[in-house]
This record gives structure tokens, sequence and C-alpha cells, in this order.
């Protein structure tokens, strides 16, 4: 597996406003919502429990988790 590279800054509100903007409108999430106290509230499906995220950098976490997942379950192509 390869390593993660390491972030030189701490996530963004608005870039984890991004991710779950495209996390949102590819599907890969049924909703996810900024709360006034910071954290993240989001749903993977319409009836399933809602998870709360702590900050920006849970969110961008949770992005990059999906995306792994997504690539390693996708077969190499050549």
């Amino acid at each position: 597996m390869i390593p993660r590279p390491t972030r030189s800054s701490e996530p963004t509100t608005a870039e984890a406003g991004a991710w779950a903007d495209v996390l949102v409108s590819h599907r890969l999430l049924h909703a996810a919502v900024l709360a006034p106290t910071g954290q993240w509230l989001v749903q993977r499906h319409p009836d399933g429990p809602v998870r709360v995220l702590t900050g920006p950098a849970a969110v961008v976490e949770l992005a990059a988790t999906i995306q792994h997942r997504n690539r390693s379950a996708r077969p190499e192509s050549q």
C-alpha cells in the first residue's frame, strides 16, 4: 500500500465543504451538512444513521477513505 503524503496545513472549512459537495454530487454520500458547532453531519444512505464528524480534517479523511476504497475495488486497467 502506498502511504498518503503528509499535509503541510490543516484542512479548512472551505476545503471540507468542497469535498462534501463532491461526495454528495457523486452519490458517495446521501448528505453532508456543516453544523453551527463546526461539526459535520454525514449520512451514507437516506435511511442510514447520521455520523458526526469532528471538523474539516475528519471530512477530508472520510473523502480520502472513500476514494481509496473505490480505487482499490477497481480492477487495474491495462
